[in-house]
């Protein structure tokens, strides 16, 4: 299983807040360490590569979290919450 978790910069350079809190929340919980990869989607950079990845899946909301296994289709996670509870507290 690979989760790669897509973050934000906003168009005026500052990072998303609500990246932040969930990145915060990750860490408290000591999951942080089943997030395999982060990426940025910057907003100033549309071909960046969270970016790429918001338009692939079509997702507008940041954070959003990406998670992969072998033989099913990738599982998009928009709701914090909702990945600990499917995801990361089954790991």
């Amino acid at each position: 299983m690979k989760i790669t978790m897509v973050k934000k910069i906003l168009a005026d350079g500052s990072p998303c807040k609500k990246c932040a809190e969930v990145e915060q929340r990750l860490t408290a919980g000591q999951l942080m360490e089943k997030i395999d990869d982060i990426v940025i989607a910057d907003e100033r950079d549309p071909e960046s590569p969270g970016m790429q990845l918001a338009r692939e899946y079509q997702v507008e909301r940041a954070p959003f979290f990406i998670v992969e296994e072998d033989g099913i289709p990738p599982r998009i996670y928009t709701v914090y919450f909702k990945l600990v509870k499917e995801v990361l507290e089954t790991t």
